[in-house]
């Protein structure tokens, strides 16, 4: 009979409460029941979280689990205990019941989805705007219902890259993922892309005219569209997308396999509205031209035509002044944008090259529009830069200039003048001036060379390295330079036609300068 009382008395004491601690009360205090949010404890510190919380204590979960056994119903529940377990049944008191435990209460909602639908899809716009559709509309579709609606809205895929996939896979395979990515199209077109403006495709080389087909049902909007890479795009189809969506002014078709006959009868359909377009240069690109001359786009402002790297390729012959009759509304490529912060920290800048470089005084003003600390510039072999380019620096203490011609730039003879926009505007800071091969008039380089001879102040000039080689400088000048800059050291007098002969080579050191001079105030004047 003591073994039943045991018992009894370890349920009792099991089912008595259990003393609350510190860190229950820290639980409770912090992260009440039915808030929506929990705690959750590492090495160093205590996070409070918006989520569902993690499992209860064990004594919880065992509290929660326990009801009170409903009695059993039927004939059994009518039959009376055992003998002799009666007197102990009625002896020992009835074990009071469990209490119930009343729900919990869900977690919290969150504010994914207290917040209004039209201001979810206005920072979603803005997140789009800035990074584009793609990815994040695609992962914040799977955060919740609310989010999902938000990022279905037509409006947030203005703007659409479709990449053929497993590009550089055989052919049969890239077929086969092409109708697949196609099948879905069917379905994103009306549904996601109804109020697309831009689209690109990239690497398609079968499917290029059902997606164009549903383009023109399903995108009115659209006004930029770029083939890169595709393979397959007729005049049906340029035509058809042409007479569907009106607002189309922008066409790119650079590296593309397109008929020039597709182009042009995309222009006679939209070559009113038309205001850019882009094309790879081909034998087929005499046609297109030939429709731009005859003013077809009137109304075109950016016209690009890539030629390439093939060094073999026939250049462009383009006939400036029948385009600009036919596309009156051309305008050059940077107007309009607005300078970069520069680098105000730039000390040297090297754009050397031993071939014909293509660096213009606007890409120069560009780079150095920012940067009056400049102190090194080095443009050999940049046969397009001038004085009145390089005037325009900022930078009024730079103290070595390259400017030399080398190798095929050797070969220009183009007279050139500005020289002394060089020496007057830093004259007073030059120590190394480099102007072999260049073309300057003897007139031109006895001025550029006069300003070493009057510095401010009257001190003198810190010129140790002059550079005249195959330059027409004469021998006057030459003995001026000599006599105002005391401090030269390195004179390169190589290939100038206008000294006498046996001069005409490199001179190191202020000895060897000197002894020119004094050979240059003895000889005669060559004939």
């Amino acid at each position: 009979m003591a073994a039943p009382a045991s018992r009894q008395v370890r349920r009792r004491a099991r089912a008595a409460p259990r003393p609350r601690s510190a860190e229950d009360w820290w639980w409770d205090r912090l992260a009440p029941r039915g808030s929506g949010y929990h705690l959750l404890q590492s090495d160093s510190m205590l996070l409070v979280l918006s989520e569902p919380g993690p499992a209860r204590p064990r004594a919880q979960r065992r509290a929660s689990r326990r009801t009170p056994r409903q009695p059993p119903r039927g004939p059994s529940a009518a039959a009376k205990p055992k003998a002799g377990l009666r007197s102990e049944a009625a002896a020992a008191p009835a074990p009071a019941p469990a209490p119930t435990p009343t729900p919990e209460e869900g977690p919290d909602a969150g504010w994914g989805d207290r917040i209004p639908l039209e201001i979810l899809v206005q920072i979603f716009g803005l997140l789009v705007a800035a990074d584009g559709p793609m990815p994040f509309l695609g992962r914040a579709a799977r955060v919740c219902r609310r989010w999902q609606e938000a990022a279905s809205q037509p409006a947030l895929w203005h703007t659409v890259t479709l990449s053929s996939p497993l590009v550089g896979r055989p052919a049969k395979g890239g077929v086969k993922a092409e109708k697949k990515l196609l099948a879905s199209l069917e379905w994103l077109m009306p549904n996601r892309f109804s109020q697309l403006q831009r689209l690109t495709l990239i690497h398609w080389k079968s499917q290029v005219h059902p997606v164009l087909k549903l383009v023109g049902e399903c995108c009115p909007r659209l006004t930029f569209l770029k083939l890169s890479g595709c393979h397959g795009v007729t005049a049906d189809a340029l035509v058809m997308l042409a007479k569907a969506c009106c607002q189309l002014h922008s066409l790119d078709l650079q590296h593309s396999m397109v008929e020039s006959t597709a182009v042009v009868s995309f222009l006679e359909e939209a070559g009113s509205r038309m205001r850019k377009l882009w094309l790879t240069y081909s034998s087929q690109t005499t046609a297109i031209l030939g429709a731009l001359l005859g003013s077809c786009c009137p109304q075109l402002q950016v016209l690009e035509v890539s030629t390439g790297i093939n060094r073999n390729s026939i250049p462009l012959q383009l006939p400036v002044e029948a385009l600009q009759k036919g596309c009156p509304q051309l305008q050059p490529p940077g107007r309009g944008v607005a300078p970069g912060p520069g680098f105000p920290s730039l000390e040297e800048l090297c754009l050397a090259s031993s071939t014909c470089n293509f660096v213009s005084n606007e890409v120069l003003g560009r780079l150095l529009h920012g940067s009056p600390n400049l102190r090194l510039l080095d443009l050999r072999g940049c046969a397009r830069i001038t004085p009145a380019g390089l005037q325009d620096l900022p930078c009024r203490e730079l103290e070595q200039l390259h400017l030399g011609l080398y190798g095929t730039s050797d070969r220009l003879t183009l007279a050139k003048e500005g020289s002394p926009f060089l020496t007057q505007k830093w004259c007073h800071t030059l120590r190394e001036l480099d102007l072999s091969g260049q073309g300057f008039s003897e007139k031109d380089l006895e001025q550029a060379l006069a300003a070493f001879l009057s510095t401010p102040g009257g001190s003198h000039p810190a010129l140790c390295s002059l550079n005249l080689r195959g330059t027409r400088v004469t021998p006057s000048t030459v003995s001026s330079v000599i006599s105002g800059c005391p401090g030269l050291l390195y004179l390169n007098l190589e290939s100038c036609r206008c000294l006498p002969r046996g001069l005409k080579r490199a001179y190191r050191g202020l000895e060897e300068v000197q002894w020119c001079l004094e050979q240059l105030l003895t000889s005669p004047s060559p004939s």
